[in-house]
């Protein structure tokens, strides 16, 4: 737990023992405990039984005292170097993304994707975490969001070559969110591809004194460099989750969406010169308006149409 001197308060946590929505889930539990025993909590005696805090002062050799300070000034240096937005979208939420009929979660996976390819005319390796918690003992697998349909969506939306029309464009787009959302079922189901290519690969590591060659091929090592960090982690309550990018010149990603609104998190490292948060916090502010009017527009023909249609006498009608 981490209290700041300007009274924020939040935790932080190391991945290994458990996933965001664990730790999110106990801090909601907390929060609300809380919030039920706000009278409890501040009565003076309730306090008073406690004693004094005091400091802890620990006994360490030289050399110990020098790997914390050398820890400390890393920590400090990448403390500094982390180019870290929470950008709050307020000009609509999942609810103007379910009456598209579509899931929120594969959405926002296209949004972040057409703005990456705003900014860089290109699609990149992306991790988005799915849920193995059906199973015993299951943790995440990856929803790679990159996906063909995906590209073929955003240079429809993006390249100025393209002169296709809103429905042909609303149309690359619902290919787009259907293989996402298909995607995402596979990896939920245990049918991704991560988790068994690494579970193939450290068999090969206890078994065999070289890696079979699809290890050490470039197109899967580059394909586990993981430029785009993403993970949807929703809350109920006045908090959101966060992290960094995973390799230097990456993002970290997270996004939390309410009915009226959608919360980023979105960092980078300084120090890199291809990436900066707060353009891509532009970028996907500018991508998701975007969306919303591609939507509207095919909406309002579709509704046209419509219109048309009835006014037609029933010997007409197509």
């Amino acid at each position: 737990f981490v209290v700041g001197r300007d009274g924020v308060c939040g935790t932080v946590c190391e991945h290994s023992p458990f996933d965001g929505i664990i730790l999110v889930q106990c801090i909601e539990h907390l929060l609300k405990h809380m919030k039920e025993n706000a009278k409890k909590l501040v009565r003076a005696d309730s306090v008073s039984e406690l004693p004094a805090p005091r400091r802890l002062r620990w006994k360490c050799s030289p050399e110990i005292q020098g790997h914390l300070a050398s820890s400390a000034e890393k920590l400090e240096r990448l403390v500094k170097n982390l180019d870290f937005i929470a950008y709050k979208f307020e000009n609509y939420g999942k609810e103007f993304i379910k009456k598209q009929k579509m899931s929120p979660d594969a959405y926002i996976q296209v949004a972040l994707q057409l703005a990456f390819y705003q900014l860089n005319m290109r699609l990149v390796p992306t991790y988005e975490s799915a849920s193995l918690r059906r199973y015993e003992g299951g943790r995440v697998d990856n929803i790679r969001s990159a996906t063909p349909e995906v590209l073929t969506f955003v240079k429809g939306m993006v390249d100025r070559k393209s002169a296709l029309q809103n429905s042909e464009k609303m149309q690359l787009f619902k290919n787009a969110i259907a293989a996402q959302t298909n995607y995402t079922i596979l990896a939920i189901t245990g049918m991704a591809i991560d988790n068994h290519l690494l579970g193939l690969r450290e068999m090969a590591r206890e078994n065999f004194e070289e890696l079979p060659d699809l290890f050490t091929d470039e197109t899967y090592l580059a394909s586990n460099q993981f430029i785009l960090s993403t993970s949807q982690v929703p809350t109920t309550m006045e908090m959101f989750c966060c992290y960094g990018p995973v390799i230097p010149q990456g993002y970290g990603a997270c996004y939390n969406p309410q009915s009226q609104y959608i919360l980023f998190c979105i960092s980078s490292f300084k120090n890199c010169p291809e990436t900066s948060s707060s353009k891509f916090v532009k970028a996907i502010s500018e991508s998701l308006m975007d969306l919303k009017e591609l939507c509207s527009k095919c909406s309002l023909t579709s509704t046209s149409i419509q219109a048309k249609l009835k006014g037609c006498h029933p010997a007409t009608k197509p």
